[in-house]
C-alpha cells in the first residue's frame, strides 16, 4: 500500500529498552477532498530513511498495516493498529506522471469538417 502527500512532521528517532529498539514517526497530509493526516512509523534500520527528507516535501510512502491484540489486566481484549513505513520516495512538485506538456506536440495538419468519421459513437 502507499500513502501520497506532503510531509507535515518528522520526529526524532526514539530508542526503547535494553535491546535498543528504534522508532521514528512522521505525519503525511494527503491531498484529497478531505485531507487526512496519517501517522506513519518507521522502525529499526528504516528510521534512517527519513534523514534526507524535510517538512513540506511531497512524498510517496510504501506502508504495511499492522494490527495486534493486547489482553488488559481485567482479561479484556484490546486491539491496536499501526501504519509502518518501509520505503519513501520524493515526488517532484506538480508532477503529472510521464505525460509530456501540451506544447511539445506538433499541431495537427489542416482538418476538414467534411472528412468521414470512423468513430463508433
Amino acid at each position: 500500500m502507499e500513502v501520497i502527500g506532503k510531509i507535515k512532521l518528522i520526529n526524532e528517532t526514539q530508542t526503547f529498552g535494553s535491546n535498543g529498539f528504534r522508532k521514528r514517526d512522521m505525519v503525511v497530509t494527503t491531498d484529497e477532498q478531505y485531507p487526512q493526516m496519517i501517522l506513519i512509523e518507521f522502525i529499526q534500520d528504516k528510521c534512517d530513511l527519513l534523514n534526507t527528507y524535510q517538512v513540506g516535501q511531497d512524498v510517496k510512502v510504501s506502508i504495511n498495516l499492522r494490527g495486534r491484540e493486547w489482553i488488559n489486566p481485567q482479561g479484556e481484549a484490546k486491539y491496536f493498529n499501526s501504519v509502518q513505513g518501509w520505503r519513501i520516495e520524493s515526488l517532484a512538485q506538480g508532477a503529472q506522471g510521464n505525460v509530456p506538456p501540451a506544447q511539445s506536440f506538433e499541431p495537427a495538419p489542416d482538418l476538414s469538417e467534411n472528412e468521414p468519421d470512423d468513430l463508433p459513437f
